[in-house]
């Protein structure tokens, strides 16, 4: 028969192990909690026109600040990502430096202006130009940045601002509905105009900016 205070001390400890494993589950729960809510309010894409207009002007913002903040060295050292496993992406290796950056922003900027021109005046024209698709882009932006070599950073810098402010008037011309109602028009298949936007304006910027950090992070 076990001695009875053997087994109280027993108890005490079984107890207080759980209370213990209790609360560290507790501060777990509450850990991912705020990690899915940051995550949720930072990936949060805009459902209708004023969030569109409102996440791509912030998001061209930020942008333009950080590149502001950016040193001399920043901007004069060639960009390598090659050390990072998880940045094995074609776009890790493809772009050099900011202007690299800015050419892509703005050529994509184009398309979108050009396709919907395009098709406003009645021509079946897709997003992307021929020959490329959705399997074959990467080497449509590979040619965009061959494209631009011989193109200053303060050139390329012009060119986004120019094409931003074309973009955010193209928005102000479309209704809630036309944007962000499927079907409306033909041209955009199974999405809703106002994606293609949200895609290649403020999620963009959020992407170039992903890439400047990591840049930075790597000199320091």
């Amino acid at each position: 028969m076990p001695n009875r205070q053997e087994t109280g001390a027993n108890r005490a400890y079984v107890g207080g192990g759980c209370r213990a494993a209790w609360y560290r589950l507790v501060s777990f729960v509450r850990q991912c909690k705020k990690i899915i809510m940051k995550r949720g309010k930072d990936m949060a894409r805009p459902v209708n026109k004023p969030e569109l207009l409102q996440a791509a002007a912030e998001k061209f913002g930020e942008l333009n600040s950080f590149i502001t903040s950016m040193t001399e060295r920043e901007l004069s050292t060639t960009f390598d990502f090659s050390g990072i496993p998880s940045k094995k992406e074609r776009h890790w290796s493809r772009d050099k430096n900011l202007r690299d950056v800015l050419i892509h922003l703005n050529e994509w900027h184009n398309l979108v202006l050009n396709w919907v021109a395009a098709n406003e005046k009645g021509e079946n024209k897709p997003l992307l130009p021929d020959p490329y698709n959705w399997r074959t882009y990467g080497d449509m932006n590979m040619e965009f940045w061959e494209k631009h070599q011989n193109t200053t950073l303060e050139e390329a810098k012009k060119a986004l601002g120019e094409s931003h402010n074309k973009m955010m008037a193209l928005i102000e011309r479309f209704s809630q509905e036309e944007l962000f109602s499927r079907g409306v028009f033909p041209w955009c298949g199974d999405n809703a105009l106002g994606s293609y936007f949200v895609s290649n304006m403020s999620s963009h910027y959020e992407w170039a900016l992903k890439k400047l950090k990591s840049h930075r992070k790597i000199l320091r």
